[in-house]
Protein backbone atom coordinates (compact mmCIF):
# COMPACT_ATOMS: atom_id res chain seq x y z
CA UNK A 1 0.00 0.00 0.00
CA UNK A 2 2.52 2.23 0.93
CA UNK A 3 4.20 1.57 -2.52
CA UNK A 4 1.37 2.59 -4.23
CA UNK A 5 1.32 5.89 -2.61
CA UNK A 6 4.74 6.62 -3.15
CA UNK A 7 4.59 5.55 -6.85
CA UNK A 8 1.13 7.85 -7.28
CA UNK A 9 3.21 10.88 -5.47
CA UNK A 10 6.19 10.57 -8.25
CA UNK A 11 3.35 10.21 -10.97
CA UNK A 12 1.89 13.30 -9.90
CA UNK A 13 5.52 15.31 -9.98
CA UNK A 14 5.92 14.15 -13.45
CA UNK A 15 2.99 15.53 -14.53
CA UNK A 16 3.74 18.87 -13.19
CA UNK A 17 7.17 18.85 -14.56
CA UNK A 18 5.04 18.09 -18.20
CA UNK A 19 2.95 21.57 -18.12
CA UNK A 20 5.30 22.53 -20.93
CA UNK A 21 3.59 20.09 -23.20
CA UNK A 22 0.14 21.41 -21.83
CA UNK A 23 -1.67 23.58 -24.91
CA UNK A 24 -1.05 27.76 -23.51
CA UNK A 25 -4.88 27.98 -23.92
CA UNK A 26 -5.17 25.25 -21.03
CA UNK A 27 -2.71 26.30 -18.81
CA UNK A 28 -3.43 28.17 -15.30
CA UNK A 29 -2.00 31.15 -15.12
CA UNK A 30 0.48 32.19 -12.16
CA UNK A 31 -1.04 34.31 -9.33
CA UNK A 32 1.90 37.07 -10.45
CA UNK A 33 0.20 37.66 -13.88
CA UNK A 34 -3.10 38.64 -12.15
CA UNK A 35 -1.86 41.14 -9.41
CA UNK A 36 1.38 42.62 -11.85
CA UNK A 37 0.93 45.86 -13.47
CA UNK A 38 1.05 45.29 -16.97
CA UNK A 39 1.72 49.16 -17.20
CA UNK A 40 3.12 51.01 -13.78
CA UNK A 41 1.78 54.55 -13.37
CA UNK A 42 5.17 55.58 -13.45
CA UNK A 43 5.83 53.82 -17.02
CA UNK A 44 2.39 55.99 -18.09
CA UNK A 45 3.72 59.52 -16.29
CA UNK A 46 7.07 58.89 -18.33
CA UNK A 47 5.23 58.36 -21.50
CA UNK A 48 2.90 61.04 -21.00
CA UNK A 49 5.91 63.58 -20.04
CA UNK A 50 7.78 62.25 -22.67
CA UNK A 51 5.17 63.09 -25.64
CA UNK A 52 4.32 66.13 -23.86
CA UNK A 53 7.29 68.25 -22.63
CA UNK A 54 9.70 67.57 -25.52
CA UNK A 55 7.17 69.67 -27.27
CA UNK A 56 7.38 72.44 -24.52
CA UNK A 57 10.91 72.28 -23.36
CA UNK A 58 12.31 71.05 -26.40
CA UNK A 59 16.13 70.69 -26.55
CA UNK A 60 16.24 71.25 -22.61
CA UNK A 61 14.04 68.40 -21.94
CA UNK A 62 16.53 65.27 -22.07
CA UNK A 63 18.51 67.60 -19.25
CA UNK A 64 15.28 68.16 -17.64
CA UNK A 65 14.33 64.43 -17.83
CA UNK A 66 17.15 63.11 -16.47
CA UNK A 67 16.72 65.09 -13.57
CA UNK A 68 13.44 64.62 -13.00
CA UNK A 69 14.15 60.77 -12.37
CA UNK A 70 17.61 61.66 -10.28
CA UNK A 71 17.44 60.68 -6.55
CA UNK A 72 15.56 63.61 -5.30
CA UNK A 73 18.04 66.49 -3.26
CA UNK A 74 16.70 68.22 -0.01
CA UNK A 75 17.25 71.08 1.56
CA UNK A 76 17.46 71.75 5.29
CA UNK A 77 14.41 75.11 6.24
CA UNK A 78 15.82 76.43 9.15
CA UNK A 79 13.53 76.70 12.10
CA UNK A 80 13.76 80.46 14.02
CA UNK A 81 12.26 78.85 16.50
CA UNK A 82 14.49 76.29 17.90
CA UNK A 83 17.19 77.63 20.00
CA UNK A 84 19.95 75.48 19.21
CA UNK A 85 22.47 76.53 16.83
CA UNK A 86 21.73 74.59 13.36
CA UNK A 87 22.66 77.41 11.05
CA UNK A 88 26.41 77.11 12.41
CA UNK A 89 26.08 73.17 12.54
CA UNK A 90 25.14 72.87 9.03
CA UNK A 91 27.50 75.37 7.57
CA UNK A 92 30.35 73.92 9.16
CA UNK A 93 29.32 71.00 7.49
CA UNK A 94 29.49 72.47 3.95
CA UNK A 95 25.84 73.51 3.02
CA UNK A 96 25.18 76.75 1.96
CA UNK A 97 22.01 79.38 1.47
CA UNK A 98 19.55 77.59 -1.41
CA UNK A 99 19.54 80.96 -2.68
CA UNK A 100 22.81 82.02 -2.48
CA UNK A 101 23.55 78.97 -4.23
CA UNK A 102 22.05 79.46 -6.78
CA UNK A 103 23.20 82.68 -7.66
CA UNK A 104 26.84 81.90 -7.90
CA UNK A 105 26.07 78.87 -10.54
CA UNK A 106 27.39 80.96 -13.25
CA UNK A 107 28.18 78.05 -15.74
CA UNK A 108 26.35 78.37 -19.44
CA UNK A 109 23.20 76.31 -19.34
CA UNK A 110 24.20 74.53 -22.02
CA UNK A 111 27.37 73.46 -20.25
CA UNK A 112 25.16 71.95 -17.16
CA UNK A 113 23.91 69.02 -16.54
CA UNK A 114 20.92 69.70 -14.20
CA UNK A 115 21.41 67.92 -10.93
CA UNK A 116 18.12 68.29 -9.23
CA UNK A 117 14.79 69.66 -11.39
CA UNK A 118 13.12 72.81 -9.92
CA UNK A 119 9.31 71.63 -11.04
CA UNK A 120 8.09 74.45 -9.15
CA UNK A 121 6.25 77.06 -10.87
CA UNK A 122 4.58 80.08 -9.44
CA UNK A 123 3.42 83.28 -10.18
CA UNK A 124 2.49 86.03 -8.01
CA UNK A 125 -0.36 88.85 -9.22
CA UNK A 126 -1.71 92.11 -6.97
CA UNK A 127 -5.48 92.61 -6.74
CA UNK A 128 -5.58 96.48 -8.02
CA UNK A 129 -8.45 98.65 -7.60
CA UNK A 130 -7.56 100.43 -10.72
CA UNK A 131 -5.28 99.33 -13.66
CA UNK A 132 -3.43 102.62 -13.34
CA UNK A 133 -1.92 101.81 -9.61
CA UNK A 134 1.54 101.68 -9.34
CA UNK A 135 3.31 98.27 -7.92
CA UNK A 136 6.06 98.20 -5.80
CA UNK A 137 8.80 95.73 -7.34
CA UNK A 138 8.83 92.13 -6.07
CA UNK A 139 11.00 91.88 -2.95
CA UNK A 140 11.95 88.45 -1.25
CA UNK A 141 11.21 87.70 2.48
CA UNK A 142 14.79 87.54 3.94
CA UNK A 143 14.09 85.44 7.02
CA UNK A 144 13.42 82.79 5.43
CA UNK A 145 16.50 80.67 4.85
CA UNK A 146 16.58 77.20 2.89
CA UNK A 147 20.36 75.67 3.58
CA UNK A 148 21.62 72.91 0.66
CA UNK A 149 24.87 71.14 0.20
CA UNK A 150 26.69 72.38 -3.01
CA UNK A 151 25.99 71.20 -6.58
CA UNK A 152 27.42 67.62 -6.68
CA UNK A 153 27.39 66.73 -3.23
CA UNK A 154 25.00 64.00 -2.28
CA UNK A 155 25.33 64.19 1.04
CA UNK A 156 21.89 63.54 3.26
CA UNK A 157 20.62 65.50 5.93
CA UNK A 158 20.42 63.50 9.32
CA UNK A 159 17.34 63.84 10.82
CA UNK A 160 16.77 67.11 13.15
CA UNK A 161 16.81 66.85 16.65
CA UNK A 162 14.48 68.60 19.15
CA UNK A 163 15.92 71.72 21.45
CA UNK A 164 15.29 71.62 25.03
CA UNK A 165 11.57 72.96 24.21
CA UNK A 166 10.88 69.89 21.93
CA UNK A 167 11.51 71.55 18.92
CA UNK A 168 13.20 70.55 15.43
CA UNK A 169 16.28 72.50 14.03
CA UNK A 170 15.33 72.05 10.67
CA UNK A 171 12.71 70.98 8.27
CA UNK A 172 13.45 68.62 4.95
CA UNK A 173 11.78 69.26 1.78
CA UNK A 174 12.53 70.35 -2.03
CA UNK A 175 14.55 73.34 -1.73
CA UNK A 176 12.48 74.74 -5.20
CA UNK A 177 9.15 74.77 -2.86
CA UNK A 178 10.43 77.73 -0.40
CA UNK A 179 10.37 79.68 -3.35
CA UNK A 180 6.61 80.50 -3.29
CA UNK A 181 7.26 81.64 0.45
CA UNK A 182 9.75 83.87 -0.57
CA UNK A 183 8.09 85.21 -3.44
CA UNK A 184 4.67 85.95 -1.59
CA UNK A 185 6.84 88.71 0.58
CA UNK A 186 4.78 88.60 3.62
CA UNK A 187 4.83 91.97 5.65
CA UNK A 188 4.79 92.76 9.31
CA UNK A 189 1.13 92.06 10.45
CA UNK A 190 -0.11 91.06 7.21
CA UNK A 191 -2.73 88.29 7.35
CA UNK A 192 -2.39 85.40 5.49
CA UNK A 193 -4.23 82.70 3.83
CA UNK A 194 -2.56 79.07 2.91
CA UNK A 195 -5.72 78.00 1.06
CA UNK A 196 -3.69 74.43 -0.19
CA UNK A 197 -1.69 74.22 3.45
CA UNK A 198 -0.81 70.37 3.95
CA UNK A 199 0.99 68.67 4.42
CA UNK A 200 2.49 72.04 5.89
CA UNK A 201 5.89 72.48 4.35
CA UNK A 202 5.49 75.82 2.89
CA UNK A 203 2.91 77.08 5.80
CA UNK A 204 6.11 76.61 7.81
CA UNK A 205 8.33 78.65 5.70
CA UNK A 206 5.71 81.08 5.52
CA UNK A 207 5.78 81.09 9.81
CA UNK A 208 9.51 81.90 9.25
CA UNK A 209 9.34 85.29 8.15
CA UNK A 210 8.01 86.31 11.60
CA UNK A 211 5.81 88.97 10.25
CA UNK A 212 2.74 87.38 10.10
CA UNK A 213 -0.30 89.00 12.08
CA UNK A 214 -2.50 86.13 11.71
CA UNK A 215 -2.51 83.21 9.39
CA UNK A 216 -5.31 80.56 8.35
CA UNK A 217 -4.17 77.51 6.73
CA UNK A 218 -6.41 74.86 5.00
CA UNK A 219 -6.80 71.99 3.16
CA UNK A 220 -9.81 70.21 2.14
CA UNK A 221 -8.34 66.40 3.30
CA UNK A 222 -9.03 66.18 6.78
CA UNK A 223 -6.15 63.36 6.82
CA UNK A 224 -3.38 65.59 5.51
CA UNK A 225 -4.23 68.21 7.86
CA UNK A 226 -3.27 66.06 10.50
CA UNK A 227 -0.06 65.84 9.26
CA UNK A 228 -0.30 69.61 9.25
CA UNK A 229 -0.99 69.74 12.79
CA UNK A 230 1.54 67.23 14.02
CA UNK A 231 4.12 69.61 12.02
CA UNK A 232 3.31 72.62 13.32
CA UNK A 233 3.52 70.96 17.05
CA UNK A 234 7.03 69.98 16.65
CA UNK A 235 8.45 73.29 14.91
CA UNK A 236 6.24 76.11 16.69
CA UNK A 237 6.27 76.97 20.17
CA UNK A 238 2.56 76.92 21.74
CA UNK A 239 1.79 80.19 22.24
CA UNK A 240 1.52 81.07 18.17
CA UNK A 241 -0.65 77.95 18.09
CA UNK A 242 -3.08 79.92 19.36
CA UNK A 243 -6.51 81.04 17.87
CA UNK A 244 -5.25 84.96 17.78
CA UNK A 245 -2.26 84.35 15.80
CA UNK A 246 -3.70 80.90 13.94
CA UNK A 247 -6.46 79.58 12.27
CA UNK A 248 -6.70 75.85 10.70
CA UNK A 249 -9.48 74.78 9.07
CA UNK A 250 -10.31 71.68 6.15
CA UNK A 251 -12.75 73.56 4.01
CA UNK A 252 -13.40 72.71 0.36
CA UNK A 253 -10.85 75.84 -0.81
CA UNK A 254 -13.07 76.01 -4.15
CA UNK A 255 -16.23 78.00 -2.09
CA UNK A 256 -13.71 80.40 -0.13
CA UNK A 257 -15.23 83.09 -1.65
CA UNK A 258 -18.25 82.44 -0.40
CA UNK A 259 -16.89 82.21 3.11
CA UNK A 260 -14.26 85.15 3.68
CA UNK A 261 -13.43 87.70 0.86
CA UNK A 262 -11.37 90.57 0.28
CA UNK A 263 -9.86 89.55 3.79
CA UNK A 264 -6.09 88.36 3.31
CA UNK A 265 -3.08 90.72 2.98
CA UNK A 266 -1.17 87.30 1.15
CA UNK A 267 -2.71 84.58 -0.29
CA UNK A 268 -0.76 81.13 -1.20
CA UNK A 269 -2.60 78.89 -4.02
CA UNK A 270 -0.28 76.00 -3.60
CA UNK A 271 -3.05 73.58 -5.94
CA UNK A 272 -3.06 70.12 -5.71
CA UNK A 273 -1.48 69.21 -9.72
CA UNK A 274 0.24 66.71 -11.64
CA UNK A 275 3.18 66.56 -9.31
CA UNK A 276 5.78 65.24 -11.78
CA UNK A 277 8.79 64.28 -9.49
CA UNK A 278 6.69 62.09 -7.69
CA UNK A 279 4.87 60.93 -10.68
CA UNK A 280 8.05 59.26 -11.87
CA UNK A 281 9.47 57.73 -9.04
CA UNK A 282 6.38 56.22 -6.42
CA UNK A 283 3.95 53.84 -7.90
CA UNK A 284 1.77 54.45 -4.55
CA UNK A 285 -0.96 57.41 -4.45
CA UNK A 286 -0.12 58.05 -8.67
CA UNK A 287 -2.06 60.71 -10.09
CA UNK A 288 -1.23 58.73 -13.44
CA UNK A 289 -2.88 55.43 -11.66
CA UNK A 290 -5.41 54.22 -14.50
CA UNK A 291 -8.20 54.48 -11.66
CA UNK A 292 -7.17 57.69 -10.92
CA UNK A 293 -7.59 59.14 -14.83
CA UNK A 294 -10.84 61.40 -14.62
CA UNK A 295 -9.22 62.76 -11.35
CA UNK A 296 -5.65 63.69 -13.59
CA UNK A 297 -8.04 65.02 -16.70
CA UNK A 298 -10.16 67.44 -14.02
CA UNK A 299 -7.29 68.83 -12.60
CA UNK A 300 -6.99 72.47 -14.44
CA UNK A 301 -10.68 72.52 -13.45
CA UNK A 302 -10.18 72.38 -9.83
CA UNK A 303 -6.74 74.82 -10.06
CA UNK A 304 -9.02 77.74 -11.70
CA UNK A 305 -11.79 77.33 -9.12
CA UNK A 306 -9.11 77.30 -6.34
CA UNK A 307 -7.12 80.26 -7.65
CA UNK A 308 -10.32 82.42 -8.26
CA UNK A 309 -11.20 81.60 -4.58
CA UNK A 310 -7.97 82.44 -3.24
CA UNK A 311 -8.35 85.92 -5.74
CA UNK A 312 -11.61 86.57 -3.98
CA UNK A 313 -10.03 86.03 -0.58
CA UNK A 314 -7.25 88.79 -0.75
CA UNK A 315 -8.17 92.43 0.11
CA UNK A 316 -7.82 95.25 -2.25
CA UNK A 317 -4.43 96.08 -3.05
CA UNK A 318 -3.53 92.29 -1.30
CA UNK A 319 -0.71 89.54 -3.52
CA UNK A 320 -1.95 86.08 -4.75
CA UNK A 321 0.88 83.85 -5.77
CA UNK A 322 -0.32 80.66 -7.47
CA UNK A 323 1.89 78.11 -7.49
CA UNK A 324 2.15 74.31 -8.85
CA UNK A 325 5.21 71.30 -8.75
CA UNK A 326 4.77 70.41 -12.14
CA UNK A 327 5.77 71.95 -15.88
CA UNK A 328 2.66 71.68 -17.18
CA UNK A 329 1.86 74.85 -19.26
CA UNK A 330 -1.66 73.64 -18.97
CA UNK A 331 -2.12 73.61 -15.52
CA UNK A 332 0.11 76.66 -15.02
CA UNK A 333 0.30 79.08 -18.04
CA UNK A 334 -3.01 78.21 -18.49
CA UNK A 335 -4.95 78.06 -15.85
CA UNK A 336 -3.73 81.36 -14.65
CA UNK A 337 -5.07 83.14 -17.95
CA UNK A 338 -8.06 81.61 -17.86
CA UNK A 339 -8.28 83.02 -13.70
CA UNK A 340 -7.38 86.56 -15.01
CA UNK A 341 -9.63 86.58 -17.81
CA UNK A 342 -12.23 85.32 -15.64
CA UNK A 343 -11.92 87.39 -12.20
CA UNK A 344 -12.02 90.84 -14.46
CA UNK A 345 -15.37 89.25 -16.93
CA UNK A 346 -17.17 88.08 -13.92
CA UNK A 347 -16.11 89.61 -10.79
CA UNK A 348 -14.80 93.11 -11.86
CA UNK A 349 -11.59 92.53 -10.54
CA UNK A 350 -8.64 93.96 -12.06
CA UNK A 351 -4.90 92.03 -11.69
CA UNK A 352 -1.66 92.84 -12.24
CA UNK A 353 1.97 91.54 -11.47
CA UNK A 354 4.14 92.43 -9.10
CA UNK A 355 6.83 92.50 -12.06
CA UNK A 356 4.33 94.60 -14.08
CA UNK A 357 2.10 93.72 -16.78
CA UNK A 358 -0.31 91.04 -16.81
CA UNK A 359 0.29 88.30 -14.72
CA UNK A 360 0.09 85.47 -17.17
CA UNK A 361 2.35 87.62 -19.46
CA UNK A 362 5.08 87.94 -17.12
CA UNK A 363 4.97 84.15 -15.64
CA UNK A 364 5.35 83.40 -19.43
CA UNK A 365 8.56 85.69 -19.74
CA UNK A 366 10.11 83.70 -16.67
CA UNK A 367 9.07 80.36 -18.07
CA UNK A 368 10.97 80.90 -21.56
CA UNK A 369 13.76 82.54 -19.51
Amino acid sequence: MMALLLDSRLLIRKVKDLRCLTPRRNRVKEKWAVTRTKHPPTSLALQHFDATYSVQLGQLWPSVRAALLSERKYGALLNHFSHDAVLADLEAQGCRDFLSDTATETQPCSEQKPEVATEEESVSMKKCDSDSQQLAPLQLSPNIKCLVFPRGDITRFKPARPDMYGLLGYYLMDAASVLPCLALDVQEGHNVLDLCAAPGGKTLALLQSQAIGFLCVNDASVSRMLRLRKVLHSYVPKPLLTDEKLRITSFDGTKWGEIERNTFDRVLVDVPCSTDRHSLMEDDNNIFSKSRTGERRKLPELQLELLLAGIEAACPGGEILYSTCTLSQIQNLGVVEQAVYLARENHGIQLQSPMGGNPAAVYQDSFSG
